[in-house]
C-alpha cells in the first residue's frame, strides 16, 4: 500500500470535518479550513470538495459536500457544474430543512453550524476536536462569527 501524500492527508482532514456537519446545517469553506487546522485555506477546502469521490465515507460517516457553502452564505458554482449543479445542492439542502433562496442564499445565522456535534445551535460558538496526528488531539477554535480586520 502506498503511503498517503501530504495533499491527501490534508483532504482527509477536511473531509473529516465536513463529515461532522449535522443535517440541516451548513458551514463555509473558510470555517471548515479553520476547523481542520488550515486557517486561510478556504480554496484548499474547495479543492478537497472537488476531489471527493462519490459515496465517500470518513470514519463511517458520509461526507455531505452539499453542506459547504461560501462565506457570503451562498451556494458556490462548481467548475464542473452549471446552474443545474447548484440546483442539485439547493435541493439536497432544502430536503434537510435548510431554506435556500432562489438566488442560492442561505441564512448563516439560522442554519450555520457552530462546530459542535449533531444538534448544534448558536452558530459561531464552540470548538471541534480535531485529530492532529497519531493519538494526539487538539482543540481548534471556531472563529466563523468573527470578521477579519
Amino acid at each position: 500500500m502506498r503511503p498517503a501524500t501530504p495533499a491527501s492527508k490534508t483532504f482527509h482532514s477536511i473531509w473529516r470535518v465536513v463529515s461532522r456537519i449535522p443535517r440541516g446545517r451548513v458551514a463555509s469553506y473558510g470555517q471548515i479550513a479553520r476547523m481542520a487546522g488550515l486557517p486561510g485555506a478556504a480554496r484548499t477546502v474547495g479543492w478537497a470538495m472537488n476531489a471527493l469521490p462519490d459515496g465517500a465515507r470518513v470514519e463511517g460517516r458520509a461526507v455531505p459536500w452539499h453542506r459547504v457553502i461560501n462565506a457570503a452564505g451562498r451556494i458556490s458554482p462548481r467548475a464542473s457544474e452549471t446552474v443545474v449543479g447548484r440546483g442539485r445542492q439547493a435541493r439536497r439542502l432544502r430536503g434537510e430543512g435548510v431554506r435556500v433562496s432562489r438566488a442560492g442564499r442561505i441564512d448563516l445565522g439560522r442554519f450555520g453550524w457552530d462546530g459542535a456535534q449533531a444538534g448544534a445551535s448558536a452558530p459561531g460558538k464552540g470548538t471541534l476536536a480535531v485529530t492532529a496526528g497519531k493519538g494526539s488531539a487538539g482543540r481548534v477554535p471556531n472563529w466563523s462569527s468573527h470578521r477579519r480586520a
